[in-house]
């Protein structure tokens, strides 16, 4: 059972956005909608919205005298410069950004909108304020001295990164630098070949690193959405060699980037792809039972391929499933997915059929503003 956060503790964009909103869709009209919606309410509450206001409005009184009255997030890496709470100008500007943080999340808690509405307050306001949040501008202290050690080149660039990630990334910063990287050089350099491929994937088989191995392969099963090399970026961090090292015998699949060509695959396309790679290992290995591992999407595929082997009563082939964040009940609330009227959801089928598969920009955008504090306004 899914732990509730905590009630005073301010809700954040990953509470609200899950991976299923990549598929339907977040319009802007809805989130300006929602805006408009609570305006309206607040305008006809005015009693409600008067006393929350005149509450806010003491709070903002105290800060500007001085006072300290609400503690920061100490895992909040934003606030972490001791010049938010020692600098006497920086203090009171952050002070002030809670109070309002924490009065606007008060009066849509204490609101008489229906719950689904608050939900969607929530959300967009979560969105809102992270982003007017004081560390978002040029007066950011960290920003301000990287300025004077730069002699102004930080500044340079950037405008120069803006200006590329408007015109390149869909507005959206960049994580990371593409060139900084190269299968088999920089990522992905544990010794292997590929010993089987079909239409969806390639098997990869790894070069033993121990003097003896256990009979019973390790087939390790990716998210589709992500590279194989997630498990094996280097050395120091590749949980391909962990397993080498401690005797596994172990197999990766590699799975194909689908195009609109390949539009009419399914999950039971992929589970028969998983399970022809299985019984590759098997003969490969001579084991009679194959150990499955599978992260994100990867467990879904052989949670599905477990049920499928139970069905022919074929399950004794796997030895064991370990899982790793991998959501099998996907009937989870998300105040993100109450935007998603018959329209949105008439709307992302059409997308999906035209496009033939989901852009993984589109993914990396939910992802993105899941965390925005730490991978857009950073």
């Amino acid at each position: 059972m899914r732990e509730k956060p905590a009630r005073e503790s301010l809700p954040t964009p990953a509470v609200f956005i899950n991976a299923q909103s990549a598929i339907t869709g977040l319009r802007g009209r809805d989130l300006i909608s929602t805006l408009r919606s609570v305006a309206v309410h607040g305008l006809r509450n005015p009693v409600h919205t008067a006393r929350h206001a005149l509450k806010l409005g003491g709070q903002l009184g105290r800060v500007l005298l001085g006072d300290t009255l609400h503690p920061t997030n100490p895992h909040d890496s934003r606030f972490a410069d001791p010049a938010w709470s020692l600098n006497p100008f920086y203090r009171r500007s952050l002070q002030a950004y809670l109070s309002w943080q924490k009065e606007v999340k008060s009066w849509i808690d204490q609101s008489t909108m229906s719950p689904d509405d608050r939900a969607r307050a929530h959300f967009a306001f979560a969105l809102l304020n992270d982003a007017v949040s004081p560390s978002n501008s040029l007066l950011n202290p960290l920003a301000i001295k990287e300025i004077f050690n730069t002699g102004g080149n930080s500044l340079v660039r950037g405008i120069s990164h803006l200006v590329d990630d408007l015109l390149h990334n869909d507005g959206l910063p960049r994580q990371v630098t593409k060139q900084a990287f190269e299968v088999g050089k920089t990522v992905a350099t544990t010794t292997g070949s590929v010993v089987f491929r079909n239409e969806l994937l390639e098997l990869i088989q790894y070069k033993p690193m121990s003097e003896k191995q256990y009979s019973k392969p390790l087939l390790v099963v990716p998210p589709q959405i992500n590279k194989y090399y997630i498990f094996d970026l280097s050395p120091h961090n590749s949980f391909v060699q962990f397993a080498l090292k401690n005797g596994l015998q172990t197999f990766m699949i590699s799975w194909r980037n689908p195009d609109v060509r390949h539009r009419e695959w399914g999950l039971s396309t992929y589970v028969e792809a998983v399970e022809e790679a299985m019984n590759v290992c098997r003969a490969i290995t001579g084991a009679r039972e194959v150990n499955l591992m599978g992260a994100c999407a990867g467990g879904l595929t052989i949670a599905a391929l477990q049920g499928h082997l139970q069905a022919k009563r074929q399950l004794r082939r796997v030895s064991s499933a370990t899982y790793l964040v991998s959501l099998l009940d996907s009937e989870l609330e998300s105040p993100a997915t109450l935007f998603a009227d018959e329209q949105t959801l008439e709307a992302a089928k059409r997308r999906s059929y035209q496009k033939g598969v989901l852009d993984g920009r589109d993914m990396a955008k939910v992802f993105a503003w899941m965390r925005p504090n730490d991978l857009i306004w950073s």
